[in-house]
C-alpha cells in the first residue's frame, strides 16, 4: 500500500497514470546515476562566480547539467528540461504539462569545499505540480526517489527501504532544518529572524546548505520540519514528492497549497506543522514590526 501523498500538494488533472510515472522515475534515476558517477571522483579546485560570491557555479555544475539534459532526452524523448545553469527550452511544458525542474549540483557552496552535502535533485512536475521525484548524494552513497502515490523510498547503502516521517509531536522537541538567499547581506527578508526566533522556541535548528538535501532528511525522519523562502522549482520539487510521500505535510509558509515554483516552503511530519505555520507567522510579524518601526 503506498503512502498517502500530502493534500497540500497538488496534483494535476490529467497527470501521468501510475505505470508512466514509474517509467519516468526509473529514466530520472537512471540519468542522476550517470551524473552523479562522474562528479563523485570531482575534486572541483577552479570555481567561478555567479553575480553574488555567495552563489557560486563550478564546471562540474554545467557537466553534470549537460549529463542529465542528455539522458533524460534520451530515456523520456520530449518533455522539456529546465535546469538551474542552462535554463528552459523553448515551448514550454509537454503534453500533459510535463517537465523536468534539475537541479545539477544543489549545494554547490558545499562542493566546492569538498563538504559531501551536495546532491542531485530531478524534479518531474506535471501542470505545473510536482509528481515525481529522485535526489542522489553522490559523495555519501545515497539515493531518494519518490513517485505521486507510490510511497517514498531510499537506498543509504544497505539496500532499498521504505521512508517514513518522524513522529515528534511538540516543536519544543523538533529539529528543524533551514536556509538563507544568497543575497541575505543585503535582503531585508533574509530569514536571519525567523531563525533566531526557531532557535529560541524549537528543540534545534540546523543550516546544511541543500535545500533537496533537508527536505529528504525530513522525509526519511531526521529532520522534523524544514522551512524555507527565496526558492526555486529545482531545488523543491524533488524533495517535496518525498515528504509527500514518506507521510509528511507539506505547504506554503502560510499554510496554503504547494507550488514547485511558488518560491516558499514548508515541509514537517504533520505533526508540528500548524505549530511550525503558527510560530513562523509570529517571527515574520515582529520582523515587520522591526523593519518599519
Amino acid at each position: 500500500m503506498s503512502a498517502p501523498s500530502s493534500p497540500d500538494v497538488e496534483v494535476a488533472p490529467g497527470s501521468p497514470s501510475d505505470t508512466e510515472l514509474d517509467e519516468l522515475l526509473e529514466a530520472a534515476r537512471d540519468a542522476a546515476r550517470a551524473a552523479s558517477r562522474v562528479l563523485a571522483s570531482a575534486r572541483p579546485e577552479a570555481v567561478r562566480t555567479k553575480s553574488n560570491p555567495r552563489d557560486l557555479v563550478t564546471e562540474w555544475d554545467l557537466r553534470s547539467e549537460e549529463i542529465l539534459r542528455a539522458r533524460l532526452a534520451q530515456r523520456a524523448p520530449g518533455i522539456p528540461f529546465h535546469g538551474e545553469e542552462g535554463g528552459g527550452e523553448p515551448g514550454g511544458a509537454a503534453a500533459g504539462g510535463l517537465r523536468w525542474v534539475v537541479d545539477p549540483i544543489d549545494g554547490t557552496v558545499n562542493f566546492s569545499h569538498g563538504l559531501p552535502l551536495w546532491t542531485v535533485s530531478i524534479g518531474l512536475e506535471a501542470a505545473g505540480a510536482a509528481v515525481a521525484g529522485v535526489v542522489v548524494a553522490p559523495a555519501l552513497g545515497w539515493t531518494f526517489w519518490a513517485r505521486r502515490g507510490g510511497g517514498a523510498w531510499a537506498d543509504l547503502g544497505a539496500g532499498t527501504e521504505r521512508l517514513a516521517v518522524s513522529t515528534t509531536a511538540r516543536l519544543a522537541q523538533a529539529m528543524l532544518v533551514s536556509g538563507f538567499p544568497y543575497d541575505l547581506a543585503t535582503r531585508a527578508d533574509n530569514n536571519f529572524a525567523q531563525w533566531e526566533h526557531f532557535q529560541r522556541i524549537a528543540g534545534a535548528c540546523r543550516r546544511l546548505g541543500s535545500a533537496s538535501l533537508d527536505l529528504c532528511m525530513v522525509a526519511r525522519g531526521w529532520f522534523d520540519g524544514y522551512w524555507e523562502r527565496h526558492l526555486m522549482a529545482w531545488d523543491v520539487a524533488a524533495g517535496a514528492v518525498l515528504v509527500a510521500e514518506a507521510g509528511g505535510r507539506v505547504t506554503d509558509t502560510r499554510g496554503g497549497r504547494f507550488h514547485p515554483g511558488g518560491g516558499e516552503v514548508v515541509a514537517t511530519n504533520g505533526a508540528i506543522h500548524e505549530e511550525v505555520l503558527a510560530e513562523l507567522a509570529v517571527a515574520d510579524a515582529g520582523a515587520q514590526s522591526r523593519t518599519h518601526g
